[in-house]
């Protein structure tokens, strides 16, 4: 019964909650941004959407896993960022507009990218195991109204009402980040007497997918050219993933394994670590 409020209401409700409130720091010109910086949002969104799969399925190749582990791993690769990667990369210093902008952009392709890619990863790693699905109709339907809508309902009341929206942006941020959390120890609690044996299975491969990931994302911004703040950018939004819409995701598989949950919520415990060290380091440095 738990469970089941977990993955229908408190998932959904808390994953819409964190939507508009990345809604209430949109504005139109955020999407016009496309046109005025188009390297740096192509590279931010290639890194995310491409690089970071690309990643996670040659990672599993190397480690060797298969089934419910392997697509959970494929399942947090395929999200978008969140607001998470928003607030690191403001308290890095970093180009927090860019930022904001990856974000919805992946937030909008992420919608039809996860079920082709999630879809992928389960016939690939669970073989004949035919009934564990992720419905293509219901998840798409699912995810436009969850995360596209509050967004939608979030800009709306930007344009309407600004110093409104600045203010509540704030206080929705924080929320968002005590929700994740809060989620996240709920899983951590009840799944506590597996804990060591799940990162010492989980742990690596999560770590590894995230700091190459990153690395890459700032090497090549810097290869490019582009300035020390959409680097960092393009860094924190290629590695700091939604953990609570992979959660969700997680929730629209039919007939998913207990355990497909584990490294999406593991590697959400490691972005922390790795986003935390973004924000000590260039936090306190000046940016050129």
């Amino acid at each position: 019964m738990e469970d089941s409020i977990l993955k229908t209401v408190i998932l959904p409700a808390s994953l819409a909650l964190i939507m508009f409130g990345m809604g209430l720091a949109l504005t139109l010109a955020d999407f016009k941004r496309i046109l005025q910086q188009p390297k740096a949002v192509v590279l931010g969104a290639f890194s995310q959407l491409i690089i970071l799969p690309l990643i996670a399925f040659g990672l599993l190749e190397i480690f060797g896993y298969t089934g419910s582990f392997a697509v959970g791993l494929i399942i947090i690769a395929a999200c978008p960022g969140g607001a998470t990667s928003n607030i690191i990369t403001h308290v890095s210093k970093g180009d927090t507009a860019l930022s904001v902008t990856l974000t919805a952009i992946s937030s909008v392709v992420t919608i039809f990218s996860i079920p082709f890619l999630v879809n992928y990863a389960l016939s690939k790693y669970t073989g004949n195991a035919s009934s564990i699905t992720l419905p293509l109709k219901d998840t798409v339907g699912a995810l436009f109204i969850i995360t596209l809508i509050p967004v939608g309902i979030g800009m709306l009341v930007r344009k309407l009402n600004s110093n409104f929206a600045i203010k509540a942006d704030k206080v929705v941020r924080v929320a968002s980040i005590i929700i994740f959390i809060a989620i996240l120890a709920a899983l951590i609690l009840k799944n506590k007497q597996h804990l060591a044996d799940y990162f010492s299975r989980a742990g690596i491969i999560s770590l590894v997918l995230n700091v190459v990931t990153m690395g890459l994302g700032y090497l090549l911004a810097s290869l490019l050219k582009l300035s020390r703040k959409q680097a960092i950018t393009i860094s924190i939004e290629a590695g700091i993933q939604n953990g609570t819409l992979a959660l969700v995701v997680v929730a629209l598989i039919t007939n998913a394994p207990a355990d497909t949950v584990i490294i999406p919520a593991i590697y959400s415990l490691v972005m922390f670590f790795t986003g935390g060290f973004m924000m000590a380091y260039f936090g306190r440095k000046s940016s050129k």
